[in-house]
């Protein structure tokens, strides 16, 4: 280890869970779409090459333990247990045989269900509020099996749905399932497996808290009935699989719930109606005392989703105070997840606190970020921005169930800043056939990722940037304070250019496409901001020009546009100490799909906890000197004080060409988006030049 990297030592120890031993204290923790087992694909449960080879290349790179995401007992399409399936673990084990060599464990995660949680879409929402359709389609999905909850309740994502109760049997079922499963894990050669959970609030985490299990049978009432089935799963484990076989607990310290559908901010003091840390104190030791050998822990439910993922809102090491709490009250290893950094986990590992650091979400931009980290390296590290835009993009505003475009939901875990993941048929770097002079203009983050693939595929590049600086709209859209990570993602990219033979000309504004030697010309020039047609209009200030810092604002600010910007802008206007106000068309702040509701719900659960006036199904009919004058859906007229205004409304691509055979236009210049279209978009041109 370099000298530079002993604040990473303490990672870099071994530890033991049970009687397996890791080689190092970094968890790669599980996440939807990583299933070995496939993740809701029509083809049934199937052994996944994708999540395989995924998992084999971060094993290769000095993770110490892997768990892969949630495998679900029974398989969401067509109903088939997964311990049905024989030719499955054979492939399994061969998978293990090769996970071994680079020193690596594995657990598998197995998952008891979702309930309420479950994740149900625009699409099979109405399928199932029908009866006639839901009995049609059970054969294929059995939506009932996949929302059946501890109590009838309103789903978390359609809430004019209600959640049929689990019977008796259907829990009893999912016990042996969960043992007769783990057995064949454990034949296979994996060291151990994770019952998903009495966390985030899926079914186990349901069925434990008494906010949502009314049941009054042994599943419901007191504390031990209450968290029952989370015990019976482990002694069913343990009588299947033997008590040395190690059995890991994905859990959530605290639920973090204000009401249904209402998480608490960080710091707030509020009353909490899930799991408090009362009984989270009582709760460990109980869970430990029936059979489990390691808690993988943060905090949140469904209706806090931001504390079990964290967006770029959220302090990093959100959950580590909480769950370093918890470790005082057992004997078995705690591993804490949640934007831990490295460092401060590292720290926490040193003085006991943690026994682990858990790491998701940056494994899947940066496979090697472990082996960087090792090497003193950190700057080359690709930083993943908690976007969620690739892995987790699961969209909800008011009355709509989950609004994510089915291919995506059946594709999670993907990367928006890293096409290659769980993408590998598709995004690839191979050596051109034939080596090109390709230009491009505009320097922003999609100009700058064409240019890095074209020279990795061995083309001769030139990057053509108007201003003096490389990032384009990214730029203001890293400014506000909490976009940390988004202004490192910057330095990574213009360091990444210097790696390379690219030719970078700054302040070079190309006017005449002809005037340039190249065999393909890529256009990356990016959008510009829309214009409204109201009095006053032009006294108002963009969105990016606030970003930037060009034009200074009042204490009472009044933000155009309840889209992902203009909320962002507010949220930083109040961090800043001013009055902001948001004005939406909308009936709801940020409706856009492809948003991650872990980070709209933030955004909204902000703005309500701390009184920020929104203005919902509204239009702005003028702006006038110290005010602004809206309409109501109601076409009432009203006024609101406004020492500025900021103009969020959305932006038009702005093309410097568009047509032409060796013209490529990508990213905002061809359709306005987020960095995973910008980013996925120049590897669909990049890949064929």
């Amino acid at each position: 280890m370099n000298e530079n990297t002993k604040n990473y030592e303490a990672l870099f120890t071994p530890w033991k869970i049970g009687n397996v031993e890791i080689k190092n204290r970094i968890v790669m923790c599980p996440m939807g779409g990583t299933s070995l087992f496939g993740w809701f694909e029509l083809g049934g449960c199937h052994f996944d090459k994708e999540a395989a080879n995924l998992f084999l290349e971060r094993a290769k790179n000095n993770v110490g333990l892997i768990i892969p995401g949630i495998a679900p007992l029974r398989d969401t399409f067509w109903g088939k247990w997964l311990w049905q399936n024989p030719k499955m673990f054979e492939e399994l084990k061969e998978f293990m045989d090769e996970i071994h060599k680079t020193g690596a464990k594995l657990f598998i995660q197995l998952t008891a269900g979702m309930g309420r949680s479950w994740a149900i879409t625009e699409l099979v929402a109405p399928l199932h509020k029908n009866k006639f359709t839901r009995a049609l389609v059970k054969p294929i999905i059995d939506t009932s099996h996949e929302l059946a909850s501890p109590s009838p309740q309103p789903s978390r994502w359609a809430h004019d749905i209600i959640c049929p109760e689990m019977t008796v049997e259907q829990i009893h079922e999912i016990i042996e399932a969960f043992a007769k499963t783990a057995k064949l894990c454990r034949d296979a050669g994996v060291d151990g497996v994770e019952v998903h959970a009495v966390h985030e609030g899926y079914l186990l985490d349901q069925f434990s808290i008494e906010f949502f299990n009314k049941r009054t049978d042994e599943y419901g009432g007191s504390f031990e009935n209450r968290y029952r089935f989370a015990t019976e799963v482990v002694k069913a484990i343990k009588e299947a699989c033997g008590d040395d076989y190690p059995v890991s607990l994905r859990y959530s310290a605290l639920s973090k719930m204000k009401g249904f559908c209402e998480g608490a901010m960080p710091g707030e003091d509020y009353t909490e109606v899930g799991r408090d840390m009362a009984e989270s104190e009582k709760a460990v030791r109980y869970l430990q005392d029936a059979g489990y050998d390691m808690l993988n822990a943060d905090n949140g439910t469904y209706d806090s989703w931001y504390w079990a993922h964290p967006p770029m809102y959220m302090p990093e090491n959100c959950n580590l105070e909480d769950v370093a709490h918890l470790k005082q009250f057992v004997d078995i290893p705690v591993v804490c997840a949640g934007r831990m950094d490295a460092a401060t986990g590292a720290k926490a590992v040193a003085e006991g606190k943690i026994d682990a650091v858990g790491v998701a979400r940056q494994f899947l931009t940066d496979p090697a970020w472990v082996t960087k980290l090792l090497e003193d390296r950190l700057e080359d590290i690709k930083p993943c921005i908690c976007c969620h835009a690739g892995c987790f993009n699961f969209s909800s505003s008011k009355g709509h169930a989950n609004t994510q475009d089915l291919t995506d939901t059946m594709g999670l875990a993907r990367c928006a800043l890293n096409p290659e993941t769980m993408q590998s048929k598709k995004y690839y770097i191979t050596p051109a056939k034939k080596t090109k002079n390709i230009a491009i203009i505009g320097g922003g983050i999609g100009g700058m990722e064409a240019a890095i693939l074209c020279a990795k595929r061995g083309h001769n590049v030139t990057l053509y940037e108007k201003s003096d600086a490389l990032g384009g709209v990214f730029i203001a859209a890293a400014a506000p304070s909490f976009k940390e990570k988004d202004r490192a993602l910057i330095k990574w990219y213009i360091r990444e250019l210097t790696k390379l033979p690219i030719t970078v000309k700054m302040n070079t504004e190309v006017t005449d496409l002809s005037a340039l030697s190249a065999d393909e010309i890529i256009i990356a020039t990016g959008a510009t901001p829309k214009r409204i047609p109201v009095p006053g209009a032009d006294t108002a200030i963009e969105a990016i020009d606030f970003l930037l810092g060009k034009a200074p604002v009042g204490d009472k600010v009044v933000v155009i546009g309840g889209g992902l910007t203009g909320c962002e802008i507010a949220y930083e206007l109040y961090l800043q100490g001013k009055q902001p106000a948001i004005v939406e068309m909308q009936d709801d702040l940020i409706t856009a799909k492809g948003v991650c509701l872990a980070n709209t719900s933030y955004l909204r659960d902000f703005f309500k906890t701390n009184k920020v006036p929104t203005y919902l199904e509204t239009s702005l009919c003028s702006i006038d000197n110290g005010t602004v004058t809206l309409k109501d859906k109601c076409g009432n007229t009203f006024t609101v004080e406004a020492d500025s205004v900021i103009l969020s409304v959305g932006y038009n691509p702005s093309p410097l060409a568009a047509k032409g055979k060796k013209i490529h236009v990508i990213g905002d210049a061809k359709k306005v988006g987020n960095l995973r279209s910008v980013i996925w978009g120049a590897w669909d041109v990049c890949m064929k030049l």
